[in-house]
């Protein structure tokens, strides 16, 4: 499968790697079609890497990540183009994490509102899935680091791609408990998990931490 990974940062990186090793063809995005970033990448990366514009991986992609900083996303995927992203299923990964007043970041968005609803209504074409926002990145590729099952979530407003998602992330990252909680309009309440998951962070000095949802 051709896949574009928008962003360099280290979730792009390592979702672009593991997909490599994985044998697709991974095209990272960025804003620029010469990315120092994407560059390093796709040299340590071999010939199924490559890099272009955030219009170039979108074009070339048949599933779209979207890896880049909640506060960029909106403007990398206009950047995207919606006719190169219409009709494909776009995972988004992001948070939308606002640094501004330091550390524990707040969320620029949230409540009534989310993020991942921001993004499905500003490209309504595109099958938007929300999942893997709420885990380490080393973890979203590797479910089996931790013992035991743990739990996933994913949700979205079309049912043939949360589906599809659903398989594609349990055959290629070894997740099992996989959740769809719904509509888009949850991804309030995965990108609202990010106040928990950070203290978490620091109460236990490790990010490879997940949580199991429990059923009688």
């Amino acid at each position: 499968m051709k896949i574009a990974v928008l962003g360099t940062g280290m979730v792009g990186e390592t979702l672009g790697s593991k997909l490599i090793q994985l044998g697709h063809e991974v095209i990272m995005g960025s804003r620029s079609k010469n990315n120092d970033k994407a560059s390093a990448w796709v040299q340590k990366s071999g010939s199924l890497a490559s890099q272009g514009t955030f219009a170039d991986a979108a074009a070339a992609g048949e599933l779209i990540l979207n890896c880049t900083l909640g506060s960029a996303s909106l403007e990398a995927l206009t950047q995207a183009g919606e006719a190169n992203l219409a009709g494909k299923i776009l995972w988004d990964l992001s948070n939308p994490l606002d640094f501004s007043k330091g550390m524990p970041p707040s969320l620029f968005v949230s409540n009534t509102d989310s993020l991942g609803e921001q993004i499905q209504r500003a490209f309504p074409s595109v099958r938007v899935v929300k999942t893997l926002n709420t885990i380490n990145c080393n973890l979203m590729v590797d479910a089996a680091s931790l013992p035991g099952d743990h739990t996933l979530f994913l949700c979205g407003n079309d049912a043939e791609a949360k589906s599809a998602s659903r398989d594609l992330i349990s055959a290629w990252f070894g997740w099992r408990d996989i959740i769809d909680l719904g509509d888009i309009t949850a991804s309030r309440a995965t990108e609202s998990y990010l106040h928990l998951w950070l203290r978490l962070w620091g109460a236990l000095k490790t990010p490879q931490f997940n949580l199991h949802i429990v059923r009688r």
